[in-house]
Formats: structure tokens, C-alpha cells, sequence
């Protein structure tokens, strides 16, 4: 197994369909990589949503909400793939993602993670307009050597928000990210993404300041 694929999903139901058919959906032999799908206790009809797409994903039932991160580390912690790809539930990745990110990274030894440039999607999935993937960077869409990531202690429980921006110092710190100038990835922008939590985004940018000095 070369990749692994990792969507986490609270009460994302309405979502998440479109998120594990784009995974379904890559042009990529599907002998070469799996999908797990990490139910972070919701409360809405994420579960049925699971169950319709037996065979075609490893389904994780958390019992207890335990967060982004967790959930995250967890889904890491069972893959088998060479390479992790992590997937919000409100998202949805490019049909060519696995096999463009898979074949930078086999062709450049010195890379550890790879990035791609994302579009900003609305509810109905228009594009809003298209992102740098370097610039603006976001959590998911990044293909990471799953060696690196154990290496480096995976996500901080601790983090609620910007856990990807806490991440993405430790990794960079000891490894080397690169992106590719390319949308391979769709971000779903709507009311309820956690960047867009005011106070939780100052609280866990204070901690990550704390946490920096």
C-alpha cells in the first residue's frame, strides 16, 4: 500500500459523500492506496453515510468526541500507506491528486511533503477563486511521508484550531514541504470551517506564540 487517505468527519453528513467519492474517483490504481474514514462521534446521519460506501473505505467509530487532532492521529496511527493524505469531510480533493503528489515525491528523494494550490469553493461548490498552496497554507491536500509525521510527534491534542499551522512548524523545522503550483485540492468556505472562530483562532494563536518562545 503506497497511500493512505484520511477523512475526518463531525457532523459533516451532508458533506461527506463528495468527500470519499473524490477519493473513489482518483486516477490511480486503487490496488495502491486506501481511504479511512474517521467518525469523530457525530450526531447526524455520518454514520449511514459510512455504511453506503462499505468495500470502498476503513470506516473508525469514535465513541467519545475527541477533536480534530485526535481524530486526525488516530486515522494516521491505523494507516498503512507510505504516504498520508488528510481530507476534511467539507472538502474534496482533484481527481489527479494522489497520482501528481505520488510521482513529485518519488522523483524528488530530498522532499518529504508535498502541497498543492487548493480552490476556494462555496456551499453549492462554485469556485470562489483559486489559492497558492505555499502562501495560504491549509492542513489538507498535503501528501507527508508517514514516517516524518511519527517522527515528529503527530498533530497536538491540544490544539483545537490552526493545529495544522502548529504541525506544519514542528515538520518544517526538521523536514522539507513543497508545492505544487497546481489545484489538486477544494476547500469548502462556509460559516462553519473553524478558521473562521474568532476566538478560538486568538486563544490557539496565543498558545502557539507561548508555545514558540
Amino acid at each position: 500500500m503506497e497511500i493512505s487517505i484520511v477523512i475526518t468527519c463531525h457532523n459533516y453528513a451532508r458533506y461527506l459523500a463528495r468527500a470519499i467519492r473524490s477519493a473513489i474517483n482518483q486516477n490511480y490504481s486503487r490496488k495502491k492506496y486506501e481511504i479511512l474514514v474517521v467518525n469523530d462521534a457525530s450526531t447526524d446521519e455520518t454514520r449511514d453515510v459510512m455504511d453506503s460506501f462499505m468495500g470502498y473505505i476503513r470506516p473508525i467509530h469514535l465513541d467519545k468526541n475527541i477533536g480534530l487532532s485526535e481524530a486526525r492521529n488516530i486515522g494516521i496511527k491505523r494507516a498503512i500507506g507510505k504516504y498520508v493524505v488528510n481530507v476534511d469531510a467539507d472538502d474534496y480533493i482533484g481527481e489527479n491528486l494522489l497520482m501528481i503528489e505520488s510521482a513529485f515525491l518519488e522523483q524528488h528523494i530530498e522532499w518529504d511533503a508535498v502541497s498543492c494550490d487548493y480552490d476556494l469553493i462555496d456551499d453549492e461548490g462554485n469556485v470562489l477563486e483559486t489559492k497558492d498552496g505555499n502562501e495560504y497554507p491549509i492542513a489538507c491536500g498535503i501528501m507527508f511521508n508517514k514516517d516524518k509525521l511519527f517522527d515528529i510527534g503527530l498533530y497536538d491534542p491540544e490544539f483545537k484550531a490552526m493545529e495544522e499551522k502548529e504541525l506544519r512548524q514542528r515538520f518544517e523545522s526538521k523536514y522539507r514541504i513543497e508545492n505544487i503550483g497546481l489545484s489538486l485540492y477544494r476547500y469548502r468556505k462556509h460559516g462553519n470551517n473553524l478558521t473562521n472562530n474568532t476566538k478560538k483562532v486568538e486563544h490557539y494563536s496565543k498558545l502557539l506564540e507561548d508555545k514558540n518562545r
